[in-house]
């Protein structure tokens, strides 16, 4: 089964606390899934000053920069992997190295029919 582990950080603490993980850290994890055969994709995003939000409202299109919400914490990347179940996705984001200074946010990906 896939599921989305959502990486969540205050960008302006991610990397300036003592336990913040370095870039080189994080490849190494995801080297590891990836060898394991769990790895379907992995990414980090740029900054929230980068997004856009695009809501439809009355079939007007709505933009605004910026996160969808005013939050501590914004979404700084993602990983999409392969579990046997719950709680093997739980063990694998458990040991994402942002989790540290942020949280995780595992959730089942709902299959398609396309």
């Amino acid at each position: 089964m896939k599921y989305l582990c959502l990486v969540y950080s205050n960008e302006q603490l991610l990397h300036s606390l003592p336990e913040s993980p370095k870039d080189a850290e994080c490849q190494a994890y995801a080297e590891q899934v990836a060898h394991s055969g769990r790895m379907l994709a992995a990414e980090a995003l740029q900054g929230v000053a980068t997004a856009t939000t695009v809501r439809m409202r009355a079939g007007q299109v709505l933009l605004s920069d910026g996160p969808f919400a005013e939050t501590k914490e914004q979404l700084a990347g993602f990983y999409l992997i392969e579990a046997r179940d719950l709680n093997e996705a739980l063990q694998l984001a458990a040991g994402i190295p942002a989790a540290r200074v942020g949280c995780v946010e595992v959730r089942p990906v709902r299959q398609l029919v396309v």
